[in-house]
């Protein structure tokens, strides 16, 4: 980890995008949305998700996140809760804080190699 950098900014530069982009995937893939309703429901653009889906945003942390079996778990579970509307975007940011919380709390935030 780098020891200067604050663990938000890890999280809002590798973290937050690595965890939209599993998001996004998972409900592109497994409850066939378009771009443009999974953004919506994320509360992003249609561009960020097409950027999350071509791995060009994420993609740094995106495997260190995928690795962690609870974070795979939590991932499907908020993808299956805003499937099927029981996540407004504005819960699916408390989620977020919530994983991000416990990812630091367990010291998995690190800086990518």
């Amino acid at each position: 980890c780098l020891a200067m950098r604050p663990p938000c900014e890890i999280i809002v530069r590798y973290v937050l995008p690595a965890l939209r982009s599993l998001i996004a995937r998972e409900l592109i893939e497994n409850y066939g949305f378009s771009q443009v309703v999974a953004a919506k429901k994320l509360g992003i653009t249609q561009a960020a998700i097409s950027y999350y889906l071509y791995s060009k945003r994420g993609e740094k942390y995106l495997k260190n996140i995928e690795s962690i079996s609870e974070v795979r778990k939590i991932i499907k579970d908020i993808a299956d809760e805003i499937a099927n509307e029981r996540l407004s975007p504005k819960d699916v940011i408390s989620r977020f804080c919530g994983l991000c919380s416990r990812l630091r709390a367990e010291h998995l935030i690190c800086t990518p190699s």
